[in-house]
């Protein structure tokens, strides 16, 4: 099984500790494009316009500034810098130590900066848009699509894909072909905020239990004890089935 997390505009920013090294993150196939990234990241970041290039609230200019020293600020692993409601939900510290061990194999979270990363993946924090678009780049949505495609098939292997990303992020790798059978998007009704909480609550669920239901209707018996739950087929091929889940 393969979760799919957005990742979370609040992020930790340590202030102690050694810089990330990207030859070491997981899916090695992304490091060129996450060194174009970071480079073009870094130039708009020291420009005027960088606010606007970003698409970055004016308030938030001394994190934009941060992103200039992206390559050498102390870095710690993405469940650590990611925060916020969804991540609040996952509670990823209070995991059992099977739920650990699970999460590390099991959850994904996308990055408009690294593409996709591993929860122990040492990462350092920035600030951009994923609609940004970088000189050299382009739209960082659609250059990340150009390249995810083969090692997030490959990580999803023979399991299924639950996907609790959301916007943008869920349009930077869709599974196509034989995936798209087994993709389940995870859906809440309700505000964004309730929804941010119970797709975190959703991935803690999927990480504490040892079932890998092959058939997205595996997910029903799996969830049906702490969620409403109702699992909807695609309406037609190559979308993914909708799992609605409300927090009991």
């Amino acid at each position: 099984m393969l979760i799919l997390l957005p990742p979370s505009e609040t992020k930790a920013r340590p202030t102690r500790g050694v810089p990330m090294e990207l030859d070491r993150l997981s899916f090695p196939e992304l490091t060129a494009t996450r060194e174009q990234v970071i480079a073009a990241l870094i130039e708009t970041s020291a420009g005027p316009d960088a606010m606007r290039v970003l698409d970055v609230p004016a308030t938030l200019g001394a994190e934009v500034a941060g992103n200039v020293t992206l390559l050498t600020r102390p870095a710690r692993p993405a469940l650590e810098i990611y925060r916020g409601v969804l991540y609040d939900a996952l509670d990823a510290p209070s995991l059992s130590a099977a739920g650990k061990r699970r999460a590390g194999r099991r959850l994904i979270i996308s990055s408009a900066v690294y593409g996709a990363v591993r929860p122990g993946d040492r990462i350092a924090p920035y600030r951009t848009s994923i609609d940004a678009h970088l000189p050299g780049v382009g739209r960082l949505a659609a250059r990340w699509k150009e390249t995810l495609s083969q090692p997030l098939a490959q990580a999803a292997g023979s399991g299924l894909i639950v996907d609790a990303r959301s916007g943008p992020y869920a349009a930077s790798w869709r599974p196509a072909g034989a995936l798209a059978s087994r993709w389940v998007a995870v859906r809440v009704p309700g505000v964004s905020h309730l929804a941010k909480h119970t797709r975190g609550l959703v991935a803690r669920a999927l990480c504490e239990s040892p079932a890998d239901p092959r058939r997205p209707a595996g997910l029903l018996a799996l969830l049906e004890r702490d969620f409403v739950v109702a699992l909807h087929e695609p309406p037609r091929p190559g979308l993914p089935w909708v799992l609605e889940a409300t927090a009991r």
